[in-house]
């Protein structure tokens, strides 16, 4: 006889677990079906967690390196140890996923470990690794299923998580690699190319856009790529990989540029990092077999609620339109937790902030001016430099800016963009504003702590209307 549920929630990432914790809270019987071994999916067990820990033991490597001395700080050269730099990142990682074990636990939520699939409206079978089946029914199913690593388009690879490497790979490597070439300019591929750039290696990104960061406002992506290839990091824009072949124990790859076929070299590498982007993973649910529609790029397809076509079969995070942003997935967790319990339950996709946790930081919210341009949005630009704040001298953090994009007529705040120093957290102050519909002035209006970074975007906010006081 099948075990009975309110809700089953398939896939424990920060869309599963937050959605199956949100609706236990609200009193429904919960469980959740995981394939891996541990609870946190991508994000804190190979993705943003672990990745998280050695950018940051990577910089206080680099920091001791390079920039102690001009505080006064004499230290002798710093050692690597790898070995230990990656224990720190499991260690992390462990506590996190240890954590949501905690709270399934604590909030009576029943966890099963396998494969799950939709084998009827209301049906799920956890497939064990030992081939073991269980049935498990629920009014209510929840596909949380994530992404996975995207390919090179048109390029046929094996990636061995050696020498050809997703951020899976690019997160276990035993040795700094010579020469690490990153194919994809995107958050990824610079986020990873910046750890081991600062470990030691040399770094080469292919990027087929003529910028990068993909749709992020240009004007900072022009910005971050100055400072990028100040620290040392060498770019190929407007060309694509078309090849990688293995020639003993290094990885040729042939490079396209925008000129044409003529027009290509071929780059030796001891490792590739391949970060093209992510899919969304569907693989082993059953979809087609009960009639889920997918999308031309295999995303499921929902209604305004987080509904598939198929009555009781809901969809949220990475697996479904979207930014894929474990945060996202968190907020619609919640939402359609909400949703099933009868109450109102909602997402503001106008105001999801997104993070590039490089040093410096890159950080958004809202629409860029690129955006704004196309839409024929009339806005005004308010703009600082670091390089005019006294915190950010104090620490020589003077490299990137802040900036405010207003609307023309009303003055409510459409984006804000930063490159520096904790951009990651000085985004939340104007993604609060935001919520609130509210404008440049009432944040060029709000008093700042001096001296701080966060001042850097009230004065962006001021020059909106060209009072700036510093510049």
């Amino acid at each position: 006889m099948a075990d009975s549920f309110d809700v089953i929630v398939i896939g424990t990432g920060p869309g599963g677990y937050v959605c199956a914790i949100r609706a236990a809270q609200l009193g429904m019987k919960v469980a959740v079906v995981e394939k891996r071994a541990t609870h946190g999916g991508t994000c804190l067990n190979i993705g943003c967690i672990p990745s998280k820990a050695l950018l940051y033991a990577s910089d206080v490597f680099e920091e001791a390196g390079h920039t102690f001395e001009a505080l006064g700080i004499k230290v002798n050269k710093p050692k690597l140890d790898l070995a230990a730099m990656m224990t720190h990142k499991s260690s992390v990682v462990d506590d996190n996923v240890n954590g949501i074990a905690y709270l399934f636990k604590k909030n009576k939520i029943t966890d099963y470990i396998g494969l799950g699939t939709i084998t009827a409206p209301g049906e799920v079978t956890v497939t064990g690794d030992d081939g073991k089946k269980t049935k498990l029914n629920a009014k209510h199913i929840v596909i949380a299923t994530g992404s996975d690593s995207a390919s090179i388009p048109g390029v046929a690879l094996e990636i061995d998580e050696k020498t050809v490497v997703s951020s899976t790979g690019a997160l276990e490597l035993e040795k700094v690699p010579g020469h690490l070439v990153v194919v994809g300019g995107g958050v990824i591929g610079l986020e990873l190319g910046s750890v081991w750039r600062r470990l030691g290696a040399k770094v080469t990104v292919v990027e087929f856009l003529d910028h990068i960061l993909g749709s992020m406002d240009l004007d900072m992506s022009k910005q971050f790529l100055r400072i990028l290839k100040k620290q040392g990091i060498e770019f190929m824009l407007s060309s694509k990989v078309t090849a990688v072949e293995k020639k003993g124990r290094k990885q040729l790859v042939t490079v396209e540029h925008a000129a044409g076929e003529a027009d290509s070299e071929t780059l030796e590498a001891d490792v590739v990092l391949v970060s093209t982007g992510r899919v969304p993973y569907t693989k082993g649910l059953g979809l087609e077999a009960v009639g889920v529609t997918l999308d031309e790029r295999g995303r499921v397809v929902t209604d305004g609620h987080f509904k598939t076509n198929i009555d009781g079969i809901y969809a949220i995070g990475d697996v479904i339109a979207g930014p894929m942003l474990a945060h996202k997935a968190e907020d619609e967790g919640v939402a359609l937790a909400e949703l099933i319990a009868g109450k109102a339950g909602h997402v503001n996709y106008g105001v999801i902030p997104s993070v590039v946790y490089t040093e410096p930081e890159v950080a958004s919210v809202g629409q860029t001016e690129e955006e704004l341009k196309a839409d024929g949005v009339d806005y005004k630009v308010g703009k600082f430099p670091f390089s005019a704040n006294g915190r950010a001298r104090a620490m020589n953090a003077t490299d990137g800016f802040a900036k405010v994009l207003a609307d023309a007529k009303t003055d409510r705040v459409l984006g804000v963009h930063i490159v520096g120093k904790g951009a990651g957290d000085l985004i939340h102050e104007a993604a609060v504003l935001m919520e609130f519909g509210g404008s440049s002035e009432d944040m060029a209006r709000t008093c700042h702590a001096h001296p701080t970074m966060s001042e850097a975007v009230k004065e962006a906010a001021l020059a909106v209307e060209k009072r700036q006081i510093h510049l």
